[in-house]
């Protein structure tokens, strides 16, 4: 098998997922009570939407900023945001698209402080400082990302996902690490849904490369 063969086969693992009409019924319903709970003010809700949430937003703030900083600071002003706001969530759409969709607003609003008008044109600089930098911001419950059966793949497109544009891997990590759909994808970053279909392609043409060039590294290093 030739090492583009390889890649491909282990990216396919990724688009294995959907949901059933069962379970989809399940998160409107859970998105309902969330909903009435948070138009109460219930602080108990608060608590377990934090503790349920909190892993996976940090992770796509950090993803968005480059920043451990920057992304601890916006994670708290997200949920005070969500405390204050949190009658405008009607329940039609998932909570967490609604909690992702504050912290990107967030983030653009930090970044406008900056000059910068948008989220597409911090993403387009491209500088060295959106680049090279690691985390770690675990949970215990497996995405479809984190379900790939092999540990070192899992680790090298971990990597690869650090070397390409931040527009791009943006649409990556919701789609795979969070588990949102094409549409759910749209909602959060205000993109149409043909934007956010290309930007996925495109994200997967520049990692598939950059996952050969890692597989050939570590045939050479054997």
């Amino acid at each position: 098998m030739s090492i583009s063969e390889r890649v491909s086969e282990t990216l396919r693992p990724l688009f294995a997922r959907g949901a059933d009409a069962a379970a989809q019924e399940q998160i409107r319903q859970e998105s309902l009570a969330v909903s009435e709970g948070l138009k109460r003010q219930d602080a108990g809700l608060l608590d377990e939407l934090i503790v349920k949430h909190q892993h996976r937003l940090l992770r796509y703030l950090l993803y968005l900023t480059s920043n451990r900083e920057m992304a601890e600071d916006l994670f708290q002003e997200v949920w005070m945001r969500v405390l204050v706001r949190g009658a405008q969530f009607n329940g039609q759409a998932r909570f967490d698209t609604w909690l992702f969709t504050i912290a990107r607003n967030l983030v653009i609003d930090q970044r406008r402080k900056r000059t910068m008008s948008s989220l597409d044109e911090i993403f387009e600089s491209n500088n060295d400082e959106d680049r090279g930098w690691s985390f770690e911001a675990t949970d215990d419950d497996p995405t479809p990302f984190d379900r790939l059966s092999n540990l070192e793949d899992r680790e090298r497109i971990a990597s690869a996902l650090l070397q390409i544009d931040t527009l791009h891997r943006e649409v990556l990590v919701l789609r795979f690490h969070e588990d949102l759909s094409l549409e759910e994808i749209s909602k959060v970053t205000q993109a149409p849904l043909s934007t956010v279909k290309s930007r996925l392609y495109r994200g997967m043409a520049a990692l598939k490369p950059k996952l050969e060039k890692s597989a050939l590294r570590r045939l050479e290093a054997i």
